[in-house]
């Protein structure tokens, strides 16, 4: 599990990113880059980090099933994600 403080730290940044959206675009469409400079660092959408949904381990994320690598293998042995196999040949 990861730190609670990260784990703040990281929903602190995505409600950020949601408020600032629209201020960005406009900016963006705009081309007023010193305007864009001045807007806070964590409402850029690059500052996001990629978690699993269950563990908050930011390293070995899978984008398409939102798990960590160790989440998912346990998942996947106990078929609980459809149409995923153990390979063997």
């Amino acid at each position: 599990m990861a730190k609670k403080s990260i784990v703040v730290r990281d929903e602190k940044r995505r409600q950020m990113i949601e408020r600032y959206a629209a201020k960005r675009a406009e900016l963006k469409q705009l081309g007023d880059y010193e305007g864009l400079a001045k807007l806070p660092r964590n409402s850029s959408r690059t500052r996001l980090t990629n978690r699993c949904v269950e563990t908050n381990r930011p390293r070995g994320y899978m984008r398409q099933f939102g798990l960590s690598r160790i989440s998912f293998r346990e998942h996947a042995s106990r078929g609980e994600i459809p149409g995923v196999t153990k390979s063997s040949w």
